[in-house]
């Protein structure tokens, strides 16, 4: 068998990831009949098979499902090796994979990105939205280098590390502006609007209403925060969202905001890393840049027009 090359590796397992040649090689950067052409060297030096190509899609053969495996070890070691060498350097340089869950990306992120680039003008930021358990996936994988997320996640291989908390607001059509705030007890027989299974923030106000998973049908499922805010608006029920999301998802939407008024829903919000990442050092740094944003547009929050200030 002749020597392997990291870039058939790196091909490989983005053609095992993706399970699409065109999708593979547009995350690889480079043609699909190049793409192919890498994938059967790999295959004519192994001996062996590592897809099942059918018309409309491939998977991988059994051995190749046990090649993934140590591919991903071995390109996880590589990138630790690069980050190795980024860690000796006195500054923050080269690429950052970030991940944040959806109910922070649009709100947060802005103003991480301005501060870190402003900061660390050697910095290349590479941003992953998506849900947690993906998140945690990937970092595990070596594919992020950091997230943002609620904690706590509970992964032993991760470290945590709080920035800060925040609480959850009631949204309701407009006309119910100056009405009573329901407690739990009255939230629970309203027309309750909530993100779709998956997102943890779905979890925390289920939680926080004291509603199990298995919701009744009366309650509303959607996408994205500003799906829900539009909806309530609309007049077809109730939501909560963070603080954080007001000034941007009740901007364009005939609605009311006010706080709980004795016992607040909150989250917690973190950084979460693998414990082995020789990045250690660099991510908290980080993180501080990202309590500090936090902070930062907490404190324009209550500069805001009246209009949108929270009423409670």
């Amino acid at each position: 068998m002749t020597n392997l090359t990291l870039k058939q590796l790196r091909y490989f397992e983005a053609l095992a990831r993706q399970g699409h040649f065109g999708r593979a090689a547009d995350v690889c950067a480079i043609s699909q009949p190049a793409l192919s052409m890498q994938i059967k060297e790999l295959e004519e030096s192994l001996g062996t098979e590592l897809f099942e190509r059918g018309a409309r899609q491939i998977r991988l053969t059994s051995f190749g499902e046990a090649f993934a495996v140590r591919v991903r070890d071995i390109l996880r070691s590589v990138d630790e090796l690069a980050d190795m060498a980024r860690a000796s350097q006195n500054r923050l340089v080269g690429r950052l994979r970030m991940g944040v869950i959806p109910t922070i990306a649009p709100y947060l992120l802005p103003a991480i990105i301005g501060n870190l680039t402003r900061m660390h003008d050697g910095l290349d930021i590479h941003v992953r939205e998506t849900l947690t358990s993906k998140l945690v996936h990937e970092l595990a994988e070596g594919r992020l280098d950091a997230a943002i997320v609620a904690l706590p996640v509970s992964e032993p291989s991760l470290t945590e590390v709080t920035l800060f908390s925040e609480n959850f607001v009631l949204v309701r059509p407009s006309e119910d502006e100056g009405k009573p705030v329901p407690n739990r007890e009255a939230l629970r027989e309203m027309k309750l609007l909530l993100l779709e299974e998956g997102h943890c923030f779905r979890d925390q106000a289920l939680s926080f209403c004291n509603l199990p998973s298995a919701l009744p049908r009366e309650l509303m499922d959607g996408s994205s925060l500003s799906t829900l805010v539009q909806m309530v608006s609309a007049g077809i029920g109730i939501t909560l969202i963070p603080e954080m999301a007001v000034a941007v998802e009740t901007r364009s939407a005939s609605v009311s905001v006010a706080r709980f008024p004795h016992l607040q829903p909150s989250r917690t919000i973190g950084m979460i890393w693998r414990k082995t990442s020789p990045l250690t050092k660099q991510l908290l740094e980080i993180s501080e840049v990202v309590r500090q944003s936090a902070v930062a547009m907490r404190e324009q929050h209550d500069l805001l027009p009246s209009s949108l200030r929270l009423s409670g």
